[in-house]
């Protein structure tokens, strides 16, 4: 047990050189040290690690609000805040209050960056009022500015407005000329090139106009920002410590900036596992944290934790073999003493049906031994892949919950009563104000687009509305929606009670436009009391833009009344989280590697950690299924059209002694034919002629 003597000791000896490298005595004179890479392997209590080593920093007499420390999401912020707060707890008892209201530069890349750019607006040029657009909003404004160009008019096909924004934000992130990103991403999209560099121009032109960022924004503003000397040196002293989480899914932007804070590399800590970098498809790469060490002179000291406090050996045993088969990694080996005599199972079954099948019966034979619905996952590459495993549980009557699907802000009312707050913030918001005008009945496009134009003529002002004439149509709702918006933007109701005043408003709106308002309702409920927590609107607006929470309405199957449910999860929202038993879908070639994703060695090489971390998910039982057949679309009920699959490469004959092999369903035994009682002739010519009377 962890003592107020030793904080430290419920460490294990890895764990405890990482957190101690570089503190008390071997720090420099300022307190820093030089760079440090962690290589915490799946299941190795990287997150314990990390809030161990921001709590001995504090302990040991680095001023809280001298630390930055960045993470994949504000959850693990928080999380990671809660930790630290409990180890300095132990040693200073009620002392540590003030320790964790200084920890105050915590949060996600995103986050962080747009606290900053907000304080140093007038620095950098920027009003610090700007509101910011999630990417469904980023993607409405992208195609207002390519309409605009005549670019939804062109001869041939345009790309479109969710594609121009996707190599908007890859060319951003990844820091690397449009041409290039075409061409290897966007190969179909080559020959708009020029096209592409117009509208991209005119989308920064307009979001500067609106005075709004989009996500990508964040970060390049800040890259920017920091690109100044000057900058980079006054930010970069404002912190003795910077320390970053799951840094294996850093993009090239992310990596520039932290980079630039700590050109010297002294008093970062950077944590992660390259065996888990899965997120390319965000412009994340693996080069950032396989790169690391020699960014520095010195080289950055390394400390790899291989101790596994998840899964049993076999389960380690067979993910080892699979990942050191990668062409480029950190050397690990994961251990575990949680000794078992069941090894991982590859079950070879027919077709999906079979699959589907085979998983709900294993399902319910382990809810039967006692191991909740909730302690099992089934894990897929792509979300479709669950398609015919969610018919067969929903027959069985097992509930279930799909993780992958939508995000709170992602749901229609929801984004209009954000839309609401956004447009008072920012009356210059222009997509924000045409949602808000189109949910008046009788404003159609063409007369929230006037609408929108007249406020902005005037600078914003809300008296605006009251020079508006609108259609008869939306004569009736107009002065409530008036009075809404002048109380908004005087902020007069304050804040939250604002939010509560906008849902009322929309009320009778949400029961006009959608069925299950009961259910949309709830969601609103829910939004008011996440805006208690927060001091204003503005931090509101950010915070929940930048990171929101699940929607009650839009999980995929749900759990019904019952408390316990299977989880359905695509590989990549499974990250992070770990089950008893684990079954993954079609693990054969063109699913995992998926077909879309074998076009160069980098990406063979991420499917690859796509399986070994669905492996690294179980703690005592994991099957890979592996169906036979797959129907071609669309052609199973017009016949038995088919095509056969082979097992995944990543898992070739040399490394099938890890698993149990297993067929399903078993063959039956061979019994002896029983014998057959002769049958008596019949002549049915005679029979066929007798009917016509021949």
């Amino acid at each position: 047990m962890t003592t107020t003597a030793d904080p430290l000791s419920a460490l294990n000896p890895d764990q405890r050189r990482a957190v101690e490298y570089g503190v008390g005595a071997a720090a420099g004179a300022d307190g820093a040290c030089g760079p440090l890479l962690v290589i915490a392997g799946a299941g190795s209590g990287k997150t314990n690690t990390l809030a161990h080593r921001v709590a001995h920093l504090i302990l040991n007499g680095t001023d809280p609000r001298r630390i930055l420390l960045l993470t994949f999401s504000r959850r693990a912020a928080a999380e990671m805040a809660r930790r630290v707060d409990r180890i300095v707890r132990r040693v200073l008892g009620n002392r540590a209050d003030a320790v964790a209201q200084a920890l105050t530069w915590t949060g996600t890349f995103h986050a962080i960056g747009a606290r900053i750019l907000r304080e140093h607006a007038a620095e950098i040029g920027l009003d610090p009022a700007f509101t910011i657009h999630d990417r469904s909003d980023s993607a409405d404004l992208m195609n207002l500015v390519r309409h605009e160009l005549g670019l939804s008019r062109t001869e041939s096909r345009f790309p479109a407005k969710a594609t121009c924004l996707s190599i908007y934000s890859r060319a951003v992130n990844a820091r690397a000329p449009l041409d290039e990103i075409l061409l290897r991403h966007f190969p179909w999209c080559a020959g708009w090139d020029a096209e592409l560099r117009r509208l991209f121009a005119a989308y920064v032109e307009a979001k500067q106009a609106q005075n709004v960022l989009d996500y990508d924004d964040l970060l390049l503003y800040w890259a920017q920002m920091l690109a100044e000397p000057a900058h980079a040196a006054a930010l970069g002293a404002r912190f003795d410590h910077v320390l970053v989480d799951e840094y294996q899914d850093t993009n090239t932007l992310q990596a520039d900036v932290l980079m630039a804070l700590k050109p010297d590399g002294r008093g970062v800590t950077v944590v992660g596992d390259d065996a888990q970098s899965i997120y390319s498809f965000r412009a994340a790469t693996v080069r950032n944290i396989l790169d690391f060490p020699g960014r520095f002179d010195p080289p950055a000291r390394i400390v790899t934790l291989e101790r596994n406090y998840r899964s049993t050996v076999p389960i380690l045993e067979a993910a080892n073999a699979v990942i050191a088969l990668a062409d480029e990694r950190f050397t690990k080996n994961l251990w575990s003493d949680r000794h078992s005599a069941e090894k991982p199972q590859i079950v070879t079954v027919r077709d999906e049906t079979d699959q589907a099948a085979y998983v709900a019966g294993r399902v319910l034979d382990y809810r039967e031994a006692g191991i909740a619905l909730k302690s099992q996952a089934v894990l897929f590459r792509a979300s479709h892949h669950s398609g015919p495993l969610e018919i067969e549980l929903a027959r069985r009557n097992i509930p279930f919950v799909k993780f992958g699907g939508l995000k709170f802000l992602e749901a229609a009312h929801v984004k209009d009563v954000l839309a609401v707050l956004r447009f008072a913030e920012n009356p210059r918001d222009r997509v924000a104000g045409f949602r808000v005008a189109q949910l008046l009945p009788g404003i159609g496009p063409s007369t929230a687009g006037r609408l929108v134009d007249r406020i902005v003529e005037t600078g914003g002002r809300a008296d605006a509305l009251d020079r508006f004439e609108p259609p008869p149509r939306a004569a009736a709702d107009w002065q409530a929606f008036v009075a809404l918006f002048a109380d908004l933007v005087a902020s007069r109701s304050g804040w939250p009670a604002e939010l509560e005043a906008v849902r009322l408003w929309y009320e009778p709106h949400l029961q006009r436009l959608h069925d299950d308002c009961a259910v949309r309702r709830a969601d609103l409920i829910q939004l008011e009391q996440i805006a208690a927590g927060y001091p204003d609107r503005q931090r509101f607006l950010t915070d929940l833009t930048l990171d929101p929470p699940e929607a009650t309405s839009a999980e995929a199957g749900p759990p019904h009344l019952d408390e316990d449910y299977l989880i359905l999860s695509t590989i990549h929202s499974a990250k992070g989280q770990e089950w008893s038993s684990v079954f993954v879908l079609n693990a054969v070639d063109g699913c995992i590697p998926s077909d879309m994703a074998t076009g160069s060695t980098a990406e063979i090489e991420e499917e690859r950690r796509l399986l070994y971390v669905a492996m690294t998910r179980a703690r005592d039982a994991l099957h890979i299924v592996t169906p036979q057949r797959f129907f071609t679309h669309g052609q199973q009920a017009r016949g038995d059209r088919h095509v056969y699959a082979c097992r995944t490469r990543f898992i070739p004959d040399a490394l099938l002694d890890r698993f149990t092999l297993l067929s399903w369903p078993p063959a039956a035994a061979d019994l002896p034919a029983p014998e057959a009682a002769p049958l008596p002739r019949i002549d049915l010519k005679q029979r066929m002629r007798g009917m016509w009377g021949s």
